[in-house]
């Protein structure tokens, strides 16, 4: 497995917000993350990436809790792309995606030949070598999107984690920035709200609830329309899409 997470318990004050939450990823997975606002998606996250300390439970990469893991190399192992990333200054879009290589140096060492290398190769993953020199601020959102994937791309991680990263973006943007993440040689956890986008380019799901997992599998497997209900407390007709391989939701008024 690539990410293991046991028994996880995460609280604000005496608030539970991820309570005993388990889970395990495989190497390479797409994994969307779906649940209500407020299901305790984004805290996981966080969690698993190593920026909030569990108050019980453990994160395994690999089966080496990342307790023990130094702070630069799990920046290297482990990216993760914010709901609302900013960059203030107008930046060249290379030089925001030149931030992905600092975990990769110390403060004597040099940029070297392997960094331009792996800026490029991000760039060219996201489709944004073209638009390198431009600054920050001339940029569309799904564009900035793009360029924080980018980032976190430069990093060479084995395992990045998204959170809502088509959230205010056109649907031409979704759809491109889903297809991006489901096509990336690394493990993903992405959350997003989209359940269709979710049947569509995520090999797993996994579906929370007031901070807890209630259904696991791939989306064919678990989207049903009483899963819908107890959920999210919307009504569905779901059927086998006739355009791809998955389920497609019908919502209902």
């Amino acid at each position: 497995m690539s990410i293991c997470a046991e028994n996880i318990t995460w609280k604000v004050g005496r608030k539970v917000i991820v309570n005993d939450v388990s889970l395990n990823v495989a190497r390479g997975e797409t994994v969307g993350l779906l649940g209500p606002n407020g299901s305790g998606k984004s805290s996981l996250l966080r969690v698993l990436a190593g920026l909030r300390r569990p108050h019980a439970g453990q994160v395994t990469l690999d089966g080496n809790d990342i307790r023990f893991i130094a702070k630069k190399a799990l920046a290297r192992r482990v990216a993760f792309v914010e709901q609302h990333g900013m960059t203030e200054a107008n930046m060249r879009v290379r030089d925001v995606v030149k931030l992905g290589r600092i975990p990769h140096h110390s403060p004597f060492s040099s940029w070297s030949a392997q960094d331009d290398a792996a800026v490029l190769a991000a760039l060219q993953r996201v489709d944004m070598v073209e638009k390198s020199e431009q600054g920050w601020q001339s940029l569309s959102g799904g564009e900035r999107q793009r360029v924080h994937i980018a980032r976190a791309l430069a990093q060479m991680p084995s395992e990045i984690l998204l959170d809502e990263p088509t959230n205010h973006l056109d649907i031409h943007h979704q759809m491109q920035l889903m297809k991006l993440i489901s096509e990336l040689p690394v493990t993903s956890i992405v959350a997003i709200h989209d359940l269709n986008h979710a049947s569509m380019f995520c090999d797993t799901l996994i579906v929370m609830q007031q901070g807890e997992i209630v259904a696991t599998g791939t989306p064919q497997a678990i989207l049903n329309e009483d899963l819908l209900w107890d959920v999210f407390r919307v009504r569905a007709k779901i059927e086998n899409s006739p355009y791809h391989s998955g389920k497609h939701i019908h919502y209902i008024a």
